[in-house]
């Protein structure tokens, strides 16, 4: 054999030789560091693991002292009635049970104004004085008649027949009666008839108010001619108003007289209130129920020809396990509250939360009857548990 031949020959040999370990040689290399990533990411899932557990387990302590001045309050998990509320708009109108209208019943003018707009009446006190010449003769039939049976009396049934004697009484009856339907009153009437003074006979008469309240309306002016059964004042009670709301029919079976309810102008400030009446006929124009509330109305908030809201309470449905709405707050986009254990340990857990019924949220599960949460300052225990994962590392 050629020497140069089985020079190339054996130089081929050794490069294979060499490029087979090589390739080994790479092949271990790669090997080793896939089995090092392996073993890293593993650790690193652990410790990731490890954090994520520390950070869901991890308690806020906290002493009562502590949470008294941090405005936490607890409350315990139970199974309760809940009553679904249906908010509907409403208007405020005068409690037609307390108020008055003042007209006169004779053609009559004004002859001078004794209270205003807005003034509080008592009963018994002037409102306007009226002078009618209706009014007039019968005064003056009453002074006569008055007179008469005062003569007559005095002289007795054994010195007058039977028949003047009752003739005179009779008339003087009917002309107190006729006085009386004219818009006087008892005390004013006995009054002109003991002073027996004809001159006062003018026809002048006060309209009183029958009533305490405030004055509504005052639809006159002095001189003016009134006809009879106009409206000149209206008086109102005004500590107990009217709210009259209008609900589709049969879709609040829970209400019923009594039934509590709350009234709000603003959505913020609610006044407590009681249905006092649903009403039988269905308003022709929207089919419409009528719900009559009675609301205190001590502060004079509440004016007729408000709208308001009205919140009323549907009756009461099956015990729930649920808990205020105050104690529920998001935390990784998942409904949590703050459980405490042992007095002075607050955790976050989350709950399944079902439907928000009024001011309570309906728990599925993550809770047991009995559990003690807190209801109130629960912003304050979020930023407490966000400020210590951002010092352990994790901000979520």
């Amino acid at each position: 054999m050629n020497p140069d031949t089985r020079n190339t020959t054996g130089t081929n040999k050794f490069n294979r030789e060499i490029s087979t370990m090589n390739s080994k040689k790479l092949w271990v290399m790669y090997l080793c560091l896939a089995l090092i990533g392996s073993v890293n990411a593993q650790e690193d899932g652990h410790d990731d693991h490890e954090g994520e557990e520390s950070e869901a387990s991890a308690a806020i302590e906290m002493t009562a002292d502590q949470q008294r001045v941090a405005g936490i309050i607890l409350g315990t998990v139970a199974r309760r009635p809940i009553s679904e509320t249906v908010r509907v708009p409403a208007e405020v109108v005068i409690n037609a049970y307390a108020s008055a209208r003042i007209t006169p019943r004779i053609t009559a003018q004004v002859a001078r104004r004794h209270v205003q707009l807005g003034d509080h009446v008592e009963p018994g006190q002037p409102l306007v004085t009226l002078s009618s010449v209706e009014m007039a003769e019968a005064q003056g039939m009453l002074i006569v008649a008055d007179r008469e049976w005062q003569r007559v009396k005095a002289l007795g049934r054994k010195t007058v027949s039977e028949r003047r004697y009752t003739e005179a009484q009779v008339a003087q009856q009917q002309a107190i009666a006729k006085v009386l339907a004219y818009g006087m009153t008892d005390t004013q009437a006995n009054s002109l008839m003991q002073s027996g003074d004809a001159s006062k006979a003018v026809g002048a008469f006060d309209l009183l108010a029958p009533q305490s309240g405030t004055i509504l309306m005052d639809d006159f002016i002095v001189g003016e001619l009134i006809e009879p059964g106009r409206v000149l004042i209206e008086i109102s009670d005004e500590t107990v108003m009217w709210v009259e709301a209008q609900t589709i029919p049969n879709t609040l079976p829970g209400v019923m007289r009594g039934s509590p309810a709350r009234v709000s102008l603003d959505g913020v400030r609610w006044l407590e209130g009681t249905v006092i009446q649903l009403h039988h006929r269905l308003n022709e124009t929207t089919r419409t129920q009528g719900l009559r509330i009675a609301v205190n109305n001590i502060d004079d908030q509440l004016h007729a020809g408000q709208f308001v809201e009205v919140e009323i309470e549907n009756g009461l449905s099956t015990p729930e396990l649920a808990v205020p709405s105050t104690a529920v707050t998001m935390i990784d986009g998942r409904p949590t509250v703050f459980k405490l254990e042992d007095g002075h340990q607050f955790y976050a857990e989350t709950i399944d939360a079902g439907a928000t019924i009024g001011e309570w949220i309906i728990v599925k599960g993550g809770l047991a009857p009995g559990d003690e949460i807190a209801v109130a300052g629960v912003f304050y225990l979020k930023s407490m548990l966000l400020k210590s994962s951002i010092g352990s590392g994790h901000a979520h």
